[in-house]
This record gives structure tokens, sequence and C-alpha cells, in this order.
């Protein structure tokens, strides 16, 4: 019987067409792989849709769980398109035997040119000069000139793989950088020229702090009220990691009392963002919806990824981004060991 790939319909159409482009299934056909779109679009994956599949590529942040993994055992991978896996309950993966796969080096450029996007856009307050031009409002110019980055220290909060990339990138550019991770980091940090601190003290010296760390239950609301009250007045925050790691209610009272200068925000607490949030009014804040890092170079980038997982584990290959390498255990045989099947 052919491998059966079963593909979440919440960013894809029955032909395979998805939201982020063509995404290289016929890839999978090509390597004799059967793929099909799931009939319901549904925040959950559930066992009953699963049943018959060996593997399920999951485009979007549908939740998967225990519940989600047919008793048959059939599913033995779980691949994201994407780095974050927070929707995915990896101790329920491990447990029943199936591999959980990401696309972490995919996603390190794509993202971190988005922060430089953002620390562009905010330091020139370029999206409230577009709206007075739109609007007509030409003549308020000089009440919107813009920080600018000239001497400002620029602050990383997670120094993984996007992270060190971020920082790469904004070291690039000349201006002083510091950084926070719950790992020591030093080594890697240092080779950039970054400057490794607490996190308090990352936040009291940011001038332009960028969150780029993991969501996972430890860092739930690491950005939260105490963590902004020691912030500069005069400091912008861009958050690209999940919306679950910053406290966005105390982050809108802080912009609205003037106690945080701006913010950039490609990700949200509840998505998509409600109309009437208040972050959708104030000019001081640029807002994306969770997609600032899909280009076309993007697209590539991850595709390539994860059809390349897929197939290795077809073949019985562990893929080379697995997030519980612990789950394959018994599954590879020694002949493919011994041409070096394992990455």
């Amino acid at each position: 019987m052919a491998y059966r790939v079963a593909v979440t319909k919440g960013y894809a159409e029955e032909d395979g067409s998805t939201i982020f482009g063509d995404i290289g299934l016929t890839r999978l056909t090509e390597s004799g792989l059967e793929w099909k779109v799931l009939p319901e679009k549904t925040g959950h994956v559930v066992a009953d849709q699963l049943e018959g599949f060996d593997a399920v590529l999951v485009l979007g942040a549908e939740r998967v769980d225990d519940a989600s993994l047919p008793a048959s055992g059939q599913v033995r991978h779980i691949a994201r398109f994407g780095a974050g896996f927070d929707a995915v309950d990896v101790e329920a993966c491990s447990r029943r035997g199936v591999l959980l796969t990401n696309c972490p080096d995919a996603v390190r450029r794509p993202v971190a040119d988005s922060a430089i996007a953002m620390l562009f856009a905010l330091a020139h307050n370029l999206v409230a000069k577009d709206r007075l031009v739109r609007e007509g409002r030409w003549d308020e110019r000089a009440a919107w000139r813009g920080s600018g980055l000239d001497g400002a220290t620029v602050g990383i909060v997670g120094l993984g793989g996007i992270g060190l990339e971020t920082a790469r990138l904004v070291r690039s550019l000349g201006l002083r950088t510091v950084a926070y991770n719950r790992s020591d980091r030093r080594r890697e940090a240092g080779a950039l020229g970054v400057e490794v601190l607490p996190l308090d003290a990352v936040l009291a010296q940011s001038d332009y702090l960028i969150i780029t760390v993991a969501a996972n239950a430890g860092t739930r609301h690491l950005i939260g009220e105490h963590e902004l009250s020691l912030m500069k007045p005069t400091a912008r925050l861009i958050n690209l990691a999940r919306g679950s790691v910053l406290d966005e209610e105390a982050l809108t009272r802080r912009l609205t009392d003037g106690r945080l200068a701006g913010a950039g925000l490609d990700v949200f607490e509840r998505e998509p963002l409600d109309l009437n949030s208040p972050l959708t009014r104030m000019d001081n804040v640029i807002l994306a919806p969770h997609s600032l890092c899909w280009t076309d170079s993007f697209t590539a980038a991850v595709s390539g990824s994860v059809m390349e997982s897929i197939i290795d584990a077809s073949r019985g290959l562990m893929p080379r981004n697995a997030v519980n390498p612990e789950a394959w255990a018994g599954r590879l045989e020694p002949q493919e060991a011994a041409t070096g099947g394992v990455g």
C-alpha cells in the first residue's frame, strides 16, 4: 500500500493549493506517496479524520494531541509547516511513537528579515506617515519625525535560530545589541558581538525590544506587566514569536497611557485580532496578520524542508529536523543505518 499523507484543511484547498502558494505536493506524488487534503476545516485534528494515513502535514495552527492520533497506530509522523509547534502535544506524540518534525532552518532568515522591517518602520513611523498622505493630513508630518536608529540599543529576547539570525542582521547595522536567553547562549552571542544580560537588564536598556522566544508553558506571558514596567517610555516593542509570550492587555494599557512609545505586532493572543481591539486604533502600532515573513522565498524554503522530512520518513530515514527523535526508536532498519540514513 502507498504511504498516505493527510494535509490539514485550514490553509489548503482540495486541489492542494494553499494560502502560502505552491508548497510542492507534487514532490510527494513523484516519490510514490499519496496525499489528500482533509475534508473538514477544524482547529483540532481528531483521530477519525486520520484513519488510513501514515503522516500528517499540519499547515496552520491546528491542535494535535492524544485525541488526534488513531488507535491503529498507523500515523507515525506529524510534519509542521514552519518552526513553531506549540499547538502540538509533543509528549503525547512521543508516548504514541509519533515523530514530530518542523522547519526551523527554513524560517530563520524570513522571520529575521521581518524583524528588521518592523525595526525600520517603527524607527521612522512609516505606517503613520503613509496614513498622513492617504488621508490628506500632510501638515501633521512634523508630529511624526521618528526616533531613528542611530545610537540605539536593540534587545532580543530569545536566542534560538531566529533570535541569533536577527541578532546577526541587527549587528550588521552597527547597532549595540543585548539579549536574553533562558539557556546559556553566551558563546553563540559573543561570536556576533552580542552581550547576554539578565532579562530585566535587557528590558531596561533596550530602545527597541524584539521578541523571538519559543512559545511553551514556560514562556507564557514572559513579557507581562512587571517586565513592561521596566522598559523606557521611549522604547518600542516588536513581537514576532507567539501572542502567548506577551501580555497583550498590559501592553495595550502602556501604549494607551504613553508609558511605551510604540509596538510592531505580527502575532496576537487571539487570532484574528478583534477589530474592536484598541490596538487597531493606535497610530504608533504596526499590525500584521501573522504573515509578515510570508514571501516567495519563505514558501520555497519551508516547502522544501517539510517535503524532505515527509519523504525521508516514508523511506525509513530519520528526518533532519526531528523535535522528538526518541519517538523514532526501533524504526530504522540496519541496512539504512549502514548507509548513513540517520540525519
